[in-house]
């Protein structure tokens, strides 16, 4: 057969698949439904082959699944609001808008290049009105339920992008944009009350089974449910204005407070507040404390920083016993009291406080085995279990007793309770920027807030914001905050705020199950008919933000009445990145990997400047990104090799939850397996051609070998399909077409001829080629069908049917037994399945290493376990 030359080939098929619209869904269909989603792009305006990874192992599910007789799901939009389009605005002085539509349609194309089974129809953009405009009138319903509520709070501010950032936006201090230095400020914000679905959330991630367990696990340790102790530090002496009440705590760790050496306030406690009203050095102190992030991340990596007070406390459980009050830089406000006892010994951040302020250190957890009078604490808290020391009536006591006994003391003496706090916080979403879906509620001077009225949405985003300066572009736009009140007609002002991305990302894949629908953010009917996802796929880092937050707005929506169900993906897959080498000149500067030639001899990789021939040094392998130019566009590939080698060796370099190396050396031996495939398609289809049309009645034992081969690739690939096992399926389809390759080599004569053979064969091999394409079909799919095709099939394989395993055909009828001799393994024995003892033995001493041992005599025993192994007693 002629090359295969897909630069021809797959256009070809991209246009017959989408003149039969071959993969769209129906929401009224009696099959059986699948919904398979990767998590949709930014549209930065070109793919990287991470998103090409991502999306192939979503399109092998989704076209299998087709073929297995489901009604498949598989849509595509795009998370088209946030910061890159305005800073682009500002940089290029272009519409953030127009900037947005361009990337889509540059995006769509490398998209439909892949040859990705989606279903365009559905396709839906989060800056389109009729998604956003739905997103605002369940904004609303949440509002009139409680979930939504402002409030004066302390944020995350980004000094260069001006704008709000959620804690899990703020990277090492620094904005995950910008890169600049965070700040604490305190702002009016709005909030989703995620915390009242706090347990409902750890509870639902129990029934997540098809979850990764790193995932709930990061998830439940975000959520953070503890039980502990809140308690009250009484005053000591003559305590000034407001101090009267002392300091309230909370704790989880109650049993430690006989190790107790100072108490500490957050720079953000209200009882700081009134000490740097009186002190500019304490609001000198606080003022420092809020350059950098709120993270509890962040605030574990900073130096631990504190400001003596010069107040103190009385212990609760010794009035005699006065402990000093700080200030320090390492409490958060929002988690428990925004205050804490300090037990150096056994916490980190404590005693790493205590050393630097010279504050004494008391162990009150002794380990198993130490020796309480010489066991002490160095610069390491001690965290692990232990018997209660150091601690009057605790002593004696295993932590856990010792925390309800710390916690029945306290409450006898009115000085706390026990009680459950959680990590998670609510979920502020406003951001100071107007490329974002406008929060539709309006201030009125004399009505308060007032949400938009119904018929008025959507609350559309203005034509001709200045995004030149930093800040808010719709706060300074000269007429689109100015309006009428909903309710008193008075002049009043829109709320210029818009909602965080995230926002537009934690519903999506609902949307996708009606996307048409005008009336309503969706159909309830439909939406439960198609969710929940059942596979759903994307990456780790998503773990806290995205898929936390979907949980929760699935069940906000239910309790609107949006969707019946709580969890939105019944299965989560979790890729690994593509990573390549990275390439610096002497200069210093990165340099890509479509500039470089790589000559190798021997062991030696020289890399050089393909313009000019200057010496490359070839640096670690990294995660792709464009800081480092070590990115790799899925279109530069396609040109060269075709989209089908691209996805071929993205699925069969690396199992999918690993990172897969990118190297020209493995899209090289994809091209050559691709041709392989094409020859070996041809070689088979000569001898299939002669098959008869109906199923022979019995088989010869060529073609029974040919038939199991077959059915057991089908059975191997079809069952790691199911499990995501995409490399390990890559390698039994090589594995099944050497063994045809084999078979074809074995009955041609010298001169390369195939001899006659019988009808039964010629099915065999018609049955064995159809079953290579078909299971090559989700991962190569042009190549696929252009096979088909030679095959003679006047239809796609993309609308075949996924081919019946015969179980019969894997069941061997031959066994093959290790034989030892005196206890040592001397042979193997290949025997029927069925053979009795007496076969099996005749079959043992007819070895040759058994003759040999026996010379001639007579063994002792022969001891057949069947189907295990054979043991001669010479």
């Amino acid at each position: 057969m002629p090359r295969y030359n897909p630069k021809e080939v797959e256009p070809k098929w991209r246009d017959a698949w989408d003149a039969a619209d071959v993969f769209r869904a129906e929401n009224a269909s009696e099959k059986p439904k699948y919904y398979v989603l990767e998590m949709f792009p930014y549209p930065s305006g070109r793919l990287h082959v991470g998103h090409a990874r991502n999306y192939t192992m979503g399109d092998v599910v989704a076209r299998f699944k087709r073929a297995r007789g489901f009604n498949v799901l598989h849509p595509m939009g795009w998370d088209a609001f946030g910061l890159p389009a305005e800073n682009a605005a500002a940089e290029r002085g272009v519409d953030p808008a127009a900037w947005t539509r361009d990337n889509i349609g540059h995006m769509r194309g490398e998209l439909k290049r892949l040859g990705l089974s989606l279903d365009w129809s559905r396709e839906l953009a989060t800056c389109d009105p009729g998604y956003y405009g739905q997103q605002q009138a369940w904004f609303l319903k949440l509002w009139r339920r409680g979930l939504v509520y402002r409030k004066e709070g302390l944020v995350n501010w980004d000094p260069v992008d001006m704008t709000v950032l959620a804690n899990e936006q703020v990277i090492d201090g620094r904005g995950w944009r910008s890169d600049a230095v965070v700040e604490r400020k305190k702002l009016t914000q709005w909030f989703l009350r995620i915390t009242d679905y706090a347990d409902e959330l750890l509870e639902g991630l129990k029934r997540l089974e098809r979850w990764p367990d790193k995932v709930k696990l990061m998830q439940e340790n975000w959520i953070g449910k503890s039980k502990g102790l809140r308690l009250t530090f009484p005053p000591a002496g003559d305590p000034p204005p407001g101090f009267e009440g002392g300091v309230s705590v909370y704790t989880t760790r109650p049993d430690t407070l006989y190790g107790a050496s100072f108490v500490a306030l957050s720079p953000d406690h209200p009882l700081t507040e009134l000490l740097a009203a009186e002190d500019p050095r304490v609001a000198a102190f606080v003022e420092e404390s809020r350059k950098g992030g709120t993270s509890e991340a962040d605030i574990e990596t900073a130096e631990k920083l504190g400001y003596d007070t010069g107040l103190s406390v009385e212990h609760p459980f010794d009035p005699a016993w006065r402990l000093p009050v700080w200030i320090a830089n390492f409490i958060l406000m929002d988690y428990g009291t925004g205050a804490i006892f300090g037990c150096p010994a056994h916490d980190q951040r404590d005693l790493d406080f205590a050393r630097k302020y010279d504050l004494p250190v008391t162990p009150v957890v002794l380990p198993p085995d130490a020796d309480p009078a010489v066991f002490s604490v160095g610069d390491e808290a001690y965290v692990g279990p232990g018997m209660i020391y150091n601690s009057r009536f605790l002593d004696g006591l295993e932590i856990e007793a010792a925390k309800a006994a710390a916690i029945e003391k306290a409450e006898s003496l009115s000085l706390g309770e026990g009680a459950t706090v959680y990590r998670l916080r609510d979920w502020g979403i406003a951001r100071q920027r107007g490329w974002g879906c406008p929060i539709p509620l309006v201030h009125c001077d004399a009505c308060g807030l007032v949400p938009v009225l119904e018929d008025q949405l959507p609350v559309v985003l203005p034509e001709g914001m200045d995004f030149s300066r930093p800040g808010n572009a719709l706060e300074r736009h000269p007429t689109w905050k100015h309006v009428k009140c909903p309710k008193c007609k008075w002049p009043a002002t829109r709320e210029t705020d818009t909602m965080d991305t995230f926002v537009d990302s934690s519903w999506y894949f609902i949307r996708f199950t009606d996307p048409w629908i005008t009336t309503a953010p969706t159909d309830r009917k439909v939406a439960d008919a198609w969710m929940p996802v059942d596979q759903y796929i994307g990456g780790i880092e998503h773990a806290i933000l995205h898929l936390l937050y979907s949980r929760f707005f699935t069940r906000a929506m239910r309790k609107t009445g949006h969707v019946g169900l709580d969890e939105p993906f019944a299965g989560l897959f979790t890729q690994g990145m593509v990573v390549h080498e990275t390439y610096r000149r002497a200069d210093g500067e990165w340099a890509t990997p479509a500039d470089i030639k790589i000559e190798t001899q021997g062991d030696v990789r020289r890399a050089t400047l393909i313009s000019t021939g200057e010496p490359i040094e070839i640096g670690p392998i990294e995660k792709m990104s464009k800081s480092k130019k070590n990115t790799v566009d899925p279109d530069d590939i396609i040109k060269e090799y075709g989209a089908d080698v691209a996805r071929w060796f993205m699925l069969s370099d690396s199992p999918p939850e690993r990172d897969v190396e990118w190297t020209e050396r493995g899209v090289q031996g994809a091209w050559r397996f691709m041709q392989r495939l094409w020859r070996l398609v041809g070689e088979s289809a000569e001898i299939a051609q002669s098959a008869p049309a109906d199923r022979p009645s019995q088989f010869t034992p060529a073609a029974t070998t040919l038939r199991k081969a077959t059915h057991y690739a089908l059975s191997r690939v079809t069952d790691d399909i199911e499990k995501l096992h995409f490399n390990v399926c890559v390698a039994h389809i090589y594995e099944f077409a050497n063994r045809i390759s084999t078979i074809i080599g074995e009955i041609e004569d010298p001169e390369g001829a195939v001899p006659a053979l019988g009808p039964d064969f010629h099915w065999a091999m018609r049955e064995a080629v159809n079953v290579l394409v078909q299971l090559f079909h989700p991962m190569m799919p042009h190549l696929a069908e252009e096979c088909w095709a030679a095959l003679g099939h006047d239809t796609l394989v993309a609308e075949a049917s996924w081919p019946q395993v015969e179980r019969d055909l894997l069941i061997e009828n031959t066994l093959t037994l290790p034989v030892q001799i005196n206890g040592k393994k001397r042979a193997d024995v290949t025997v029927a399945r069925d053979a009795g003892a007496g076969e099996i033995e005749a079959a043992v001493l007819a070895l040759e290493a058994v003759q040999k041992v026996l010379d001639g005599k007579v063994p002792k025993k022969v001891i057949v376990v069947p189907q295990r192994i054979v043991n001669v007693v010479a």
